[in-house]
This record gives structure tokens, C-alpha cells and sequence, in this order.
């Protein structure tokens, strides 16, 4: 697709999400609500790790009693993408993928990533018909998953890795909860989703692969948080309790998972012992942990997450799913060391 004609279907699609998002869309953020609040718009979605914890126990708004917070659902980080773009959002979760696509060329969203929400794992999954044995096998199959993110990505990893192209199969781009429609109707063979749509799926099929068997093999994913540029540099204050939440969350779910599943089932709709086994196949990691080479990484020395964001952004330009690869310099200019490392403090 050319990139004047992308950029027309992302600003429709923009228009579009403002009007559905019309309560809480509002120029670029941090502007007064109610009461002369400052209004905080979180874009925020179902998978079972610690951003659900904040936002059940409403640990952001005890931080910020004089900030009108406000959570609006999305299904994918590609949504998100659009409600950035769109002006209707300031913090922000979604798969490394869409960061990666929302740093790139044709979009160059102005967000950085703050925050490693989890490292995904085996909450990612392709789950195929069980008379299909290998990814191999899927050739001529219709697969589903949400374009744009992280399990659109590992899909393309792992149908490369078995010796296929995209074109040998068909892709469906659905949500997950409407790829599993799609899968109790029998009109796909195959999905590449997470929790807790993923759940729902494997009882009927077979799991292919997983995006930690995928991250074994070099191409990790992760969920991450981004606040945008303008937001940042405005209300410093606020985005410092921000991540103080997001790690007081983290450090429960460490210290007594049975609490914080409780939190994250009562947000998903499921039970306590389903919500702890979900948040048991992610990866979580402190502020502190985050700052580690590895990770997010320090002011001067930005850490392995711009290397796997620039390494995606190379696989996505091979797909034809971005226009152009950013030098990891640029990758490392979005990680919000600075920020993480304030909030530490």
C-alpha cells in the first residue's frame, strides 16, 4: 500500500476512533477536566499482568487525587496506535510490534516507551485444528490474527522459520476474541492470539508454537507502555506516578500473586486461580529490573530493547509492513531512560 494512501486509511481510521471516543478524546492531553483536573486518558487492554492490578485497585488515582484519570479499552496495540495519532490518548499499552511500527516510517507516532508491562510467553500462541501437526502443515491454511501486532509478528517469525512465505497461506485479520468466533464457527484452521482468547482455543486445538519458544530463537516480544512526547514533558509529575504504580503493582504480583490475580480475573471476568495461571506464563520485571542493560537500560547507556525494536523493525520491512527502518540510534532515543530513571529515584 502506498504510503499517502496508508496515511489517508489511518487518518479515517482516526476520525473514526474519535467519534467512538468522544468522552474522552481531547486535544493533546493534559489538558482540565472536571473541576479544573488535569485529565489523564490510559488506553489499556485485557491481558492478565500488572497494568490491570493499577487499574482495579485504582492505585494511580490515589497517587493523583487532584488528576481525573480515565481507562478506555482497546483490542490490539494497532487500535492504540490509532487513538495516539488520534489525539484521544497520553499513556498507552501495546505490543512491541505495533511500537515498533508506530516508531517507524510512514507513522513516526512521537511517543517513548517507558515501561515493559511483561515479557510475553506462552500467552501467545498459534493454535491450529488438531489434524494439523506442524506450522509446515498450515500451507493453503486460513490463519487468523490482529495485523499489527506482536502475534501478527511471531506469526510471520514462525511461518519463515517452517519455510513459508505469507502468500502460502491466508491471512485473516481479526481480534482475538473474534478469530475464536471465527474458530467455533469453523471458518479458519488456525489463530495466533493471546489470553484469554488463547485459553478458550486450546481446548479444542493444537498448540503449534509460542512466542517463548519464538523468543528462544532471537525474536523476543514484549507488551509495553509508551507515553507520548508532548504529555511527558508537560506533567513530569504525573508520569513519575505512573510508573511508581505500575511498579507497586509489579512487586505485588511478586509478593502475593494470589492478590493481584484477584484484581486481574475480577478485569478479565474469569476466576482467581485462571487469572493466576495466565499471569504466571508472562514475564514481569521491577523499574529497577528494567533499568538493566538488557531491558530499558539508564540515561547514557539505553538498553537491548531499542536493538530488538530496530531488529523487528528490519523483519517488519521484509513484509512490507513498514516503510522504512529507523537506525537503532533512533530506537534508543525513544526509550524513556530518563524519565524511568526520575520515577526511580
Amino acid at each position: 500500500m502506498p504510503s499517502s494512501r496508508r496515511g489517508a486509511v489511518l487518518a479515517a481510521s482516526a476520525t473514526a476512533l474519535l467519534l467512538a471516543l468522544s468522552t474522552t478524546a481531547c486535544g493533546t492531553g493534559g489538558e482540565e477536566g472536571e473541576a479544573g483536573k488535569v485529565r489523564v486518558r490510559i488506553a489499556y487492554q485485557a491481558i492478565p499482568n500488572a497494568d490491570l492490578v493499577v487499574k482495579n485497585q485504582g492505585l494511580l488515582e490515589k497517587a493523583l487525587p487532584d488528576a481525573e484519570v480515565s481507562w478506555v479499552k482497546f483490542d490490539s496495540g494497532g487500535d492504540v496506535n490509532t487513538a495516539v495519532i488520534a489525539g484521544a490518548v497520553d499513556f498507552g499499552l501495546l505490543g512491541s510490534s505495533p511500537v515498533t511500527k508506530g516508531l517507524s516510517a510512514p507513522l513516526h507516532i512521537p511517543y517513548k516507551v517507558l515501561w515493559i508491562h511483561d515479557l510475553i510467553g506462552d500467552n501467545e500462541a498459534l493454535v491450529a485444528r488438531k489434524d494439523i501437526a506442524s506450522v509446515a502443515a498450515l500451507k493453503g491454511r486460513k490463519i487468523a490474527t490482529p495485523f499489527g501486532s506482536t502475534s501478527h509478528y511471531s506469526l510471520l517469525v514462525a511461518l519463515e522459520s517452517a519455510g513459508l512465505k505469507a502468500s502460502d497461506v491466508t491471512l485473516v485479520d481479526l481480534q482475538p476474541q473474534d478469530a475464536l468466533a471465527a474458530w467455533q464457527r469453523g471458518d479458519i484452521d488456525a489463530a495466533y492470539v493471546w489470553t484469554p482468547s488463547l485459553t478458550e482455543l486450546k481446548k479444542d486445538g493444537r498448540v503449534l508454537v509460542t512466542s517463548r519458544a519464538i523468543a528462544e530463537r532471537g525474536r523476543p516480544t514484549a507488551d509495553l507502555g509508551v507515553v507520548t512526547d508532548a504529555f511527558a514533558a508537560a506533567h513530569p509529575e504525573i508520569v513519575d506516578a505512573w510508573v511508581k504504580a505500575e511498579d507497586q503493582a509489579v512487586k505485588l504480583a511478586e509478593s502475593d500473586p494470589s492478590k493481584a490475580a484477584a484484581s486481574i480475573g475480577a478485569e478479565l471476568g474469569i476466576g482467581p486461580e485462571d487469572a493466576r495461571k495466565q499471569l504466571a506464563e508472562l514475564v514481569l520485571l521491577t523499574a529497577e529490573e528494567q533499568q538493566d542493560a538488557r531491558y530499558l537500560g539508564r540515561p547514557g547507556a539505553p538498553g537491548g530493547l531499542a536493538a530488538n525494536l530496530h531488529d523487528a523493525a528490519v523483519f517488519l520491512k521484509g513484509q512490507k509492513a513498514v516503510d522504512a527502518v529507523p537506525g537503532r540510534a533512533d530506537f534508543a532515543k525513544s526509550l524513556a531512560v530518563k524519565e524511568l530513571d526520575r520515577a526511580v529515584r
